[in-house]
């Protein structure tokens, strides 16, 4: 009786939540005296998994499943999970997982708890803490279910190396034709840049960039960091960015370890969904801004004289430490 984990890649690689996700299954693993199994689609080098706490891995390999497909994807995990005798099942808070998760749900007769941000409290009853209203108060859930499914929080674990014996084996689920009832037409991805999802620093930017030309000094900040280009919802309303950049309560969740904003105001929509950023800094030429009173860093100037200065620190401070 393993722990299950679903392990989330893109064209073959597994993404930073995945390996974060089988961190947090063996914990839970520990706790209950068990082992951690992966169920991997369509994955490459499986021998990663192992690093962070896998005894196992079940491949599934069909060229069907080379795009997401949320019936399909939680059919070929659901009958993972059985095929395991799994009671705890580990997915991540991605937004194919909550696809995933009332299908799976469904399947495995569980009850599921998202955005998790911790081992359980207890494992007899069965009890996790997760976020809840927007990342503003977290709720202790005690599970009834005899199947447990998790949703765990981005960035709420961490990834924490745990190299372990690990086995493959191939898997072959069966899937019907009504798996495939909907099918991806088309797949744009931006190959070049740090995804918000599996960014740890996000560098954000609003209307007080004035202009869509004014955007080279947001990305040559991110790049001297490593970081994800994200915006507010004005900006992406606008058309200055795509409006896969915005971040907030009606675009993409952050919950990275640092945050950047830089000339966003902070309406109440845009920091509910980048509460859960661990920190949180702000750089805004007005002092009475909302988003201070969230900050946990705040810098109050022109972002034309701050940011291409805090860029050009970092740079030397890079260049002083390689």
């Amino acid at each position: 009786m393993s722990v299950l984990v679903y392990t989330e890649s893109e064209e073959g690689k597994f993404k930073k939540i995945a390996l974060e996700a089988v961190s947090y299954a063996k914990g839970i693993a520990d706790l209950l005296g068990t082992s951690v199994t992966a169920v991997t689609i369509n994955g490459d080098d499986v021998s990663e998994l192992g690093n962070y706490g896998a005894s196992k891995v079940l491949k599934v390999s069909n060229d069907k499943l080379n795009n997401f497909n949320a019936q399909a994807y939680a059919d070929a995990i659901s009958q993972a999970a059985k095929n395991e005798n799994a009671q705890v099942v580990v997915i991540s808070s991605s937004a194919n997982s909550k696809y995933l998760a009332p299908l799976l749900a469904i399947n495995l007769e569980a009850g599921y708890v998202p955005n998790v941000t911790g081992l359980p409290t207890s494992t007899s009853p069965f009890k996790v803490t997760s976020n809840v209203f927007s990342n503003k108060a977290f709720a202790e859930t005690e599970f009834t279910t005899n199947v447990k499914l998790i949703g765990l929080a981005n960035n709420a674990y961490g990834l924490k190396e745990n190299k372990t014996s690990m086995t493959t084996e191939d898997f072959s689920p069966t899937l019907a034709d009504n798996d495939f009832n909907t099918t991806v037409a088309s797949v744009d991805r931006a190959t070049d840049k740090v995804t918000i999802a599996d960014a740890d620093i996000v560098v954000s930017g609003g209307r007080g960039l004035k202009g869509p030309e004014n955007w080279g000094m947001i990305e040559d900040l991110a790049e001297v960091l490593g970081a994800a280009t994200a915006c507010s919802k004005p900006v992406s309303d606008l058309g200055w960015r795509p409006h896969s950049e915005h971040v907030g309560q009606t675009g993409k969740p952050v919950s990275s370890n640092l945050y950047i904003a830089i000339g966003i105001s902070g309406a109440i929509q845009h920091l509910a969904g980048v509460n859960a950023s661990k920190v949180k800094v702000v750089i805004n030429n007005d002092p009475e801004a909302p988003f201070f009173k969230a900050a946990d860093y705040g810098i109050v100037g022109d972002a034309f004289e701050v940011v291409p200065q805090l860029t050009e620190k970092l740079k030397e401070f890079k260049s002083n430490n390689a």
